[in-house]
């Protein structure tokens, strides 16, 4: 990744209610949430959720697919693994004890086991 590309997809996450939205959908998992439903949950008339979620689809943080009436939209995962890749690849420079708390965080992930790719937006 280069840093023009993280940089469009931290700012995209540089906002309280778009962190939100995503944070939302990381925890719904691959299956997504439809529109309105994510409005609901947030709080988030659906004018303004729509602007968010096109500042974050441009990211290529979500993704958005037809379900019937409904757009469902997920977290695409390969965006936000490579930009976690890319936020912690130069991490500690060897010193392994200064990256011991990230580890330890990411530890609970290794549960979730795989997920699949989603198709691009």
């Amino acid at each position: 990744m280069d840093t023009e590309t993280a940089s469009a997809r931290l700012s995209a996450l540089a906002h309280p209610m778009r962190l939100g939205i995503f944070r939302l959908l990381v925890q719904a998992g691959p299956e997504g949430l439809a529109a309105g439903e994510i409005a609901r949950r947030l709080s988030i008339i659906p004018n303004t959720l729509s602007a968010a979620l096109t500042i974050l689809s441009r990211a290529r943080l979500v993704q958005a697919q037809r379900s019937g009436r409904f757009i469902v939209y997920a977290a695409y995962y390969p965006a936000m693994t490579e930009l976690l890749t890319f936020l912690v690849s130069d991490c500690c420079d060897g010193a392994l004890e200064v990256c011991a708390p990230l580890s330890a965080a990411l530890d609970p992930l290794k549960t979730c086991g795989p997920l699949p790719a989603l198709e691009s937006a």
